[in-house]
């Protein structure tokens, strides 16, 4: 007899998330199957805070957007998928009033991930597909080591573009939000 292995969506994966035992634990679900990672260290934190703090001193009011750290993400035609990037802005026209109590039924605008010593680029990349291909705009993929970022993008024909900034550089938001940019310098000093 063959076994399978059960397949969560966004209802089942919330339950399981809010059960006890997994209190602690850090969560993403990817095409049904629930992922575990290591609890991020200082600097990792630290630097997601960067991110929160520099889209909000840009936005104090909030009246372009919302930035979060570490919410859940998914899109109402992938009820299989659910992603907590470390730090994301959603523009206000996109985002609810009042904020939701539960995840999100949309990908940010900016998604931002940091790499981790257990996370490989390829698994960043993946990520980073998956949030494009379900409406994110910009993908930044922070990348400690190398004191830089790796910016992924859309195509038009739907294949991933991918430019590195290093420190020296800036983040640019865009256009989300309009006039955004961030001296890398500020984030590696």
């Amino acid at each position: 007899m063959e076994v399978k292995a059960r397949v969560y969506d966004v209802d089942r994966f919330w339950e399981f998330v809010h059960q006890p035992e997994n209190a602690d634990k850090h969560l993403e679900l990817i095409k049904g199957e629930i992922i575990e990672m290591a609890p991020p260290g200082e600097a990792h934190g630290f630097l997601a805070g960067l991110f929160y703090h520099h889209f909000l001193l840009f936005d104090p009011q909030r009246k372009m957007g919302v930035p979060t750290v570490e919410s859940g993400y998914y899109t109402p035609d992938d009820r299989y998928t659910v992603l907590a990037p470390d730090a994301a802005f959603r523009l206000r026209k996109r985002a609810d009033a009042p904020l939701n109590k539960r995840w999100v039924s949309m990908m940010p605008d900016i998604a931002v991930e940091i790499k981790s010593p257990s996370d490989s680029m390829a698994q960043m990349r993946r990520k980073a597909a998956i949030y494009l291909e379900n409406g994110s705009q910009l993908v930044w993929l922070v990348i400690p080591d190398q004191r830089g970022v790796e910016v992924c993008r859309l195509e038009d024909e739907g294949g991933i573009q991918t430019e590195f900034i290093g420190i020296d550089g800036s983040l640019s938001g865009e256009g989300v939000p309009p006039g955004f940019q961030l001296e890398l310098a500020a984030l590696f000093a």
